[in-house]
């Protein structure tokens, strides 16, 4: 898929253009079908997306199929208007515990179909799950994927043995990285496998809440940095419950030079970004998101990079409502949203 990419207003300068260049090739620009969030730690929940980039030989896609491996229960998958969703159940191998219950059996399988992906774009396919299996860190989670076209398929199957660079693979399976538990977060943390029904896992890392005024500000996040990267994405929920508007005018960080509030959007496969010198606004009762590929802030000329599992400490300004000290929690390069939404019981 090709990307183009048009001034809005002004021309970006250098870093507004890498910024997004990093933003697009960190969402859409995949060779094979992949997961955007590639880290987790086992005993969470996990938001899985997968990353379709293309069709097979330039025709659409028509079915994407994906294995659920052993260990990853309580999977819900999310319908696509448009697509027939299907769920093949089976065994597990082994019981779990989830909610102080048994589990031994769920979702083997996802099946959307029936759809049409042009070659020309690009889409996403969501589950949300629980890593209850015993992971070690370093291991990889594969989940074997088949893309089914009008003409063809594309098998993303290949699973990389102990220790094989999964991208010798000629078609490796969209994988997840299991990572160490940070000390902060296995202190904050419940085992699963111990939660009586009654009992509420942690917080995702992500669900902080910040209040100013009559603004509530939710889940500041940004990605990890690659080394000698000089721009981040800056990520969150405002919502205003008051009767009056106000607006998010900036912010100020030591981790950066400056922050800008942007604009991102994609019209007739022109990417347009443009800075809003005037700020967001957000209206009596509305709840604005910051989130990639729309409104965001950017954290230009960074000091250092950004370490998943780390924090960035800021200061919101707004209009009426004042300044806001908030922390943007550090998720994986490559994440496309913070926290995975927690599962009913």
């Amino acid at each position: 898929m090709t990307i183009h990419f048009r001034t809005v207003q002004r021309p970006l300068s250098g870093s507004a253009l890498a910024a997004l260049t990093l933003l697009t090739t960190q969402s859409i620009a995949f060779a094979h079908v992949t997961l955007a969030t590639g880290e987790a730690r086992t005993g969470t929940y996990y938001k899985a997306v997968l990353q379709v980039p293309h069709g097979c030989d330039g025709t659409a896609t028509q079915s994407i199929r994906v294995q659920i491996p052993e260990g990853v229960i309580g999977v819900k998958p999310m319908p696509k208007p448009g697509w027939t969703l299907s769920i093949t159940r089976g065994a597990y191998a082994k019981s779990y515990q989830s909610h102080g219950k048994a589990v031994t059996e769920g979702p083997k399988e996802i099946v959307w179909s029936g759809g049409s992906l042009s070659d020309d774009n690009y889409d996403e396919f969501v589950f949300t799950s629980f890593l209850a299996g015993d992971f070690q860190p370093g291991q990889s989670v594969a989940f074997p994927t088949v893309q089914q076209c009008a003409k063809g398929e594309a098998r993303w199957d290949q699973i990389a043995t102990d220790g094989q660079n999964p991208h010798s693979l000629k078609s490796p399976a969209p994988a997840l990285r299991i990572v160490a538990e940070s000390a902060t977060t296995g202190q904050a943390q419940m085992d699963h496998s111990k939660m009586g029904h009654g009992q509420a896992a942690a917080a995702p890392a992500g669900n902080d809440t910040y209040k100013i005024g009559d603004l509530v500000v939710v889940s500041p996040w940004t990605r990890a940095t690659p080394g000698g990267a000089k721009i981040a994405g800056g990520y969150l929920k405002v919502t205003n419950n008051g009767t009056s508007a106000d607006r998010l005018t900036g912010a100020t960080t030591v981790s950066a030079d400056r922050v800008e509030i942007h604009e991102m959007s994609m019209t007739d496969g022109v990417m347009k970004m443009r800075p809003l010198a005037d700020g967001l606004t957000i209206k009596p009762g509305e709840t604005v998101e910051l989130k990639p590929g729309g409104f965001h802030m950017m954290f230009m000329d960074i000091k250092q990079s950004l370490k998943q599992g780390e924090t960035l400490k800021a200061t919101l300004t707004f209009e009426k409502a004042g300044k806001l000290d908030v922390s943007f929690n550090v998720n994986a390069i490559g994440a496309g949203a913070g926290a995975a939404p927690p599962h009913k019981h």
